[in-house]
């Protein structure tokens, strides 16, 4: 099969063979790479349930595709995922971080419901939901707005020496 060779193959994978750099894993869940719109989408099959393991196959596909296939757009498919573990998201920040565009493919509802998710996706069309910076999307100027508004510095004046032995001081207006 050519895409054990690492060669494109005619199903439209993306021919790279993850045995060969997977630290011999004994069970790939049935890993596929394929291209959709020029990305590179990770995809382990029907797995609900992410743990360490998984999560270490999708790191470790997604090292193969950025750093010796050069890919600069990567996915993941999640059309059958309702959990992921705790790393998961940072792992997508850290290769964002790094110039790498990121996409989740068709997320569950209980995945986009994960705040994680919430503050860092936009959907591009639907079914595709690209990583973004909040910065770029002016989510952090909003909140700063908000928390300057609300925030006052509070005002002091002494109280008058006839109401107390000691200094003290009290909020203007009160």
């Amino acid at each position: 099969h050519p895409s054990h060779r690492g060669l494109p193959a005619a199903d439209g994978t993306s021919g790279i063979d993850t045995r060969d750099s997977m630290a011999e894993r004994k069970n790939t869940h049935g890993l596929q790479v394929t291209t959709l719109r020029g990305i590179s989408v990770v995809d382990i099959g029907d797995m609900e349930i992410w743990d360490g393991a998984d999560l270490s196959l999708v790191r470790d596909t997604l090292s193969i595709l950025i750093a010796r296939r050069r890919r600069r757009t990567v996915g993941i498919q999640m059309q059958h995922v309702k959990y992921v573990p705790s790393g998961f998201f940072g792992m997508l920040y850290d290769w964002f971080e790094s110039g790498i565009n990121v996409y989740l493919v068709s997320p569950q509802s209980r995945v986009e419901n994960m705040l994680w998710f919430q503050r860092f996706f936009i959907q591009d069309r639907p079914g595709l939901w690209r990583l973004q910076d909040l910065h770029e999307t002016g989510i952090d100027a909003e909140f700063q707005e908000e928390e300057e508004a609300v925030e006052t510095q509070p005002q002091w004046e002494p109280i008058p020496a006839s109401l107390s032995h000691s200094p003290q001081f009290s909020f203007a207006g009160n």
